[in-house]
């Protein structure tokens, strides 16, 4: 079977192009969901749910979003807050990458824009965290720019629009759809023309089961017209998932917990953790010893503390991790220091209880946070 069609005949044609922009266009105008960002041109807002919804799906997104532009409301404002408070107020979306690239872009756009967004694609695509698709979505749905955008699921549509059947990752089935949807492009309303396409994708020419009977194009879909609907596009390969095991350790002392702030190349790297680390010593089978744990902390954070006991096992995935998470509770050992005996450099903060909720934790650690103040 070859690897890749022709554009399908129903949008080879100017004509056929424009059809499908008006069919799109009438639809959107009468399905779309009522979203909070659709209701503004502010680039900068624009910018921000775009940045939060990938990955991340709308529903979760819209609470965060009016959060973050009720405390951040331009470029200016989030250029000058600290790290921390941009990664409080991400705290639970993941990725927080994401967060960091979003700081050092409004740095980015107080230094050399003067705190305005830009509004050219060589200029938006330059900062942090952007690529070619969010500089197009930004600048299409905000400034009705005429730039095309490729995501999940406008990949899926446009696979199936012109009855791709390779591999849509690949070098080749990425310029074949780029190609496409920069040619179906209309010349007015694009923004609202890829907003169209997203959102056909998200809600109606799904992944399994698509709603073809309510599509307003699926008359010109070359993956129905050759009853390749379930095969198109080719699906990604499976996730290898690795197993790990961690402990995290609550260290308690005179009413207050040890915290310690992630490094960067570290999973978490900007938020603050209990102490945690990798697990392949267990000490005498496979149930982790408290010596392995005390041990353990000690490297990490430069304290003795007295044996632990197991507090919680929590388990949850990151990326491609499962991991199994043993949580420990212990306190600093009678005689303990309050700074790290051995140097270590990583900053350490002994904090009351009520102080977490000002912290950034990833969501294990929120977890932990919380069993703590519920005890």
């Amino acid at each position: 079977m070859s690897t890749k069609q022709s554009d399908a005949p129903t949008i080879e044609s100017q004509a056929a192009r424009r059809a499908l922009a008006r069919k799109l266009l009438a639809w959107f105008d009468r399905y779309a969901r009522d979203l909070p960002w659709r209701q503004t041109s502010d680039l900068y807002a624009i910018w921000i749910s775009e940045i939060m919804l990938q990955q991340t799906q709308v529903a979760t997104v819209i609470p965060y979003w009016q959060r973050f532009l009720v405390r951040f409301p331009d470029a200016a404002a989030l250029a000058a807050a600290e790290e921390h408070e941009v990664l409080r107020l991400w705290e639970g979306l993941g990725y927080y990458r994401r967060a960091r690239q979003l700081h050092a872009a409004a740095r980015q756009i107080a230094a050399v824009h003067a705190g305005r967004f830009p509004a050219t694609y060589a200029e938006v695509k330059a900062l942090p965290g952007i690529g070619r698709y969010t500089a197009g979505a930004i600048l299409s749905i905000g400034a009705d720019q005429r730039l095309p955008i490729l995501e999940a699921n406008t990949i899926r549509v446009l696979s199936r629009l012109s009855g791709f059947v390779g591999d849509p990752a690949s070098t080749a089935g990425q310029k074949h759809l780029w190609a496409i949807a920069e040619k179906i492009l209309p010349a007015r309303r694009v923004g609202a023309f890829n907003q169209a396409l997203m959102e056909l994708g998200s809600e109606v020419c799904t992944p399994r089961q698509p709603a073809c009977a309510s599509c307003p194009v699926s008359a010109m879909c070359g993956a129905r017209l050759c009853g390749a609907v379930d095969r198109i596009p080719q699906p990604p390969r499976k996730t290898k998932y690795e197993g790990l095991t961690e402990a995290a350790v609550v260290v308690r002392h005179r009413g207050r917990l040890l915290l310690r702030h992630c490094q960067p190349g570290e999973r978490w790297a900007g938020l603050w953790d209990f102490p945690r680390f990798a697990v392949t010593d267990y000490g005498s089978g496979q149930v982790i010893s408290p010596a392995v744990v005390s041990s353990r902390t000690r490297e990490l954070t430069g304290f003795a503390i007295a044996p632990p006991t197991l507090l919680a096992t929590i388990k949850h995935g990151v990326t491609r991790y499962r991991i199994t998470l043993h949580c420990f509770e212990s306190t600093l050992e009678s005689r303990g220091r309050t700074k790290p005996t051995n140097g270590a450099s990583r900053p350490l903060r002994w904090l009351s209880p009520g102080e977490l909720t000002e912290y950034p934790l990833s969501t294990t650690g929120r977890q932990i946070a919380r069993l703590v103040a519920r005890e």
